[in-house]
């Protein structure tokens, strides 16, 4: 018994030494599998964070037919973030995987971004339509592109040179087809056919013909500046010089074909009223435009030529006053019997009028506009000024004022009606007052002399304070009283006393002016004669002749 369990005993030992070792061995194992599967883990986790999987390396790739699939642009960012986070490896000991991973992410980025620029290539080319729909993956592709300046402004080159045709074609369209105007905004149902006429059947309307060219070109300033506004929406970096960059190439093409008709129609000497509205409409449409696209002059070929065109227009006008004003003085006409203004200063003023009626119209800045205007009537106002004094030089003092006055006045009745021409009206007021002084000088004289009083009157003035008047030959007491008597009897029809040149005055109040100083006048010259004779120690006597006072004069003569 004793040897049987013994036995049994010894073979148990030998079976658990047997036994502990194939422990010992399945635990190594569980512990290595449980150290591969984590580095299984870690590798997988590797692996996705730091390449691709194979459906994204299909979408990279793309198919055969060119279109971009719509998960290209996030394939695209783990890319780009795969590339950025790569570089951590580079501060451990796994450098060469790093520097490896590094390299084929580089690889796939730039074929990444050859494939999306083609493809941008590819879009922008087709977009000739007059309605375009911008869609989702174009505004990402330019989001995209601007990781690669050079090839984010081909593709935007690409766009300008097809929206460019497109523009050129539909503005040669609305001038000789009369078909619908510039592109229509995002969105818009297509343009037809059933719209305006075309734009050169109104070519012999000058002011119609270059409106509706610049409306067309404003309008399509702003349709291209919405369709390049929605294409760049999805952009992070600034675009606004990009934008402008691609808004001027894109409206580069149409600067010639307006250049030439503008060009035809200001050769065919419009008129100095035209030219002065063309150059107000070219002006406007010029800052119209600008403040559409936001581009200066120097480099946005349509804002050049507007403002090339703006400048020869304006000269041309200037030229057209300069030539008027050299009409006006070669040819100086007669003043008429009148006195009143003559025929060709009624015209010119009429055209003074017009421009200023015009200007007043225009949409510009009221400083703007003033600041021209002072200019035209430089221009205008001091010519005829000239022609007035030339043309009244061989008249007699009285009927130069009565002339010079009309004429004076009806510059500055004109002028009175604008508000930026005090200054003028205040120096034409001057000039009013100093030819009125002639005039009332001159009836004054008429009626001292008519009455008798202009002999008596300077000779008691040479005489003043030199002794008894009684004694001075002419100022004798019955010359006096011959004086008195003579006057007398005009002053109770003062009408017929009013000279001829202060009748033919064409403002009323001018008129009664110059008659209301004239009296005053002859009513001092009166009251001092009166004074001398009843002025005891000049010997007259009065008491036996008896005379009207001075403001008993006053009120006949009023």
């Amino acid at each position: 018994m004793s040897l049987c369990c013994k036995d049994m005993t010894d073979r148990l030992a030998a079976t658990k030494e047997q036994t502990q070792e194939l422990i010992t061995q399945t635990s190594e194992l569980k512990t290595e599998g449980k150290k591969l599967d984590l580095q299984a883990k870690i590798a997988d986790a590797f692996l996705d964070r730091f390449q691709l999987k194979p459906e994204e390396v299909k979408i990279f790739r793309g198919s055969r037919d060119g279109n971009l699939h719509p998960g290209f642009f996030k394939v695209l960012e783990k890319v780009q973030r795969i590339h950025s986070d790569v570089k951590v490896l580079l501060r451990t000991n796994q450098q060469k995987a790093g520097l490896e991973i590094m390299e084929q992410m580089a690889l796939q980025q730039e074929s990444a971004y050859e494939r999306l620029y083609r493809w941008s290539q590819s879009q922008c080319r087709s977009m000739t339509s007059d309605s375009l729909d911008i869609n989702p993956l174009q505004q990402q592709a330019l989001k995209a592109l601007q990781n690669r300046p050079v090839l984010f402004s081909y593709t935007l080159d690409e766009y300008s040179n097809a929206r460019r045709g497109s523009v050129v074609h539909g503005f040669i369209d609305a001038l000789t087809r009369g078909k619908h105007g510039p592109p229509s905004p995002i969105g818009d149902a297509p343009r037809t056919h059933g719209g305006p006429r075309p734009i050169e059947l109104h070519a012999h309307d000058p002011m119609r013909y270059v409106g509706d060219m610049l409306a067309w070109l404003h309008q399509a300033s702003a349709s291209e500046k919405e369709c390049l506004t929605q294409l760049l929406a999805e952009c992070e970096k600034p675009t606004a010089e990009a934008s402008c960059k691609t808004l001027a190439n894109l409206l580069n093409g149409v600067c010639r074909p307006l250049k030439v008709r503008v060009e035809q129609v200001l050769v065919s000497e419009p008129g100095t009223l035209l030219l002065y509205k063309l150059t107000n409409l070219l002006k406007f449409y010029h800052d119209t435009i600008r403040d559409i696209v936001l581009g200066e002059d120097n480099s946005f070929p349509l804002l050049e030529t507007l403002t090339d065109m703006h400048v020869l227009c304006r000269k041309l006008f200037f030229n057209s006053l300069q030539y008027l004003s050299s009409k006006l003085l070669d040819k100086v006409e007669l003043p008429p019997n009148d006195l009143s203004s003559p025929r060709t200063l009624a015209e010119t003023l009429n055209l003074l009028r017009d421009i200023f009626d015009s200007h007043d119209a225009s949409i510009l800045p009221a400083k703007e506009r003033h600041t021209d205007l002072v200019e035209v009537m430089s221009h205008l106002l001091d010519p005829l000024l000239q022609m007035c004094a030339m043309s009244a030089s061989q008249l007699q003092p009285a009927d130069m004022a009565a002339y010079i006055i009309n004429c004076l006045h009806a510059i500055k009745s004109l002028l009175s009606l604008y508000e930026f021409a005090d200054q003028r009206i205040e120096m034409l007021s001057a000039q009013i007052e100093a030819h009125l002084d002639t005039l009332v000088n001159e009836q004054a004289a008429s009626i001292l002399t008519r009455g008798g009083l202009a002999n008596v009157y300077k000779l008691i003035l040479n005489q003043e304070n030199k002794g008894q008047l009684l004694q001075v030959p002419g100022l004798d007491r019955q010359a006096l009283m011959n004086a008195f008597q003579t006057f007398d009897s005009i002053a109770f029809a003062p009408d017929d006393l009013i000279l001829r040149q202060v009748t033919l005055l064409s403002s009323a109040t001018l008129k009664e002016v110059a008659t209301a100083r004239a009296n005053d006048l002859v009513v001092s010259a009166y009251a001092s004669v009166h004074e001398a004779f009843i002025d005891a120690k000049n010997g007259y006597n009065p008491s036996t002749f008896s005379t009207k006072t001075p403001d008993q004069i006053r009120l006949l003569l009023c």
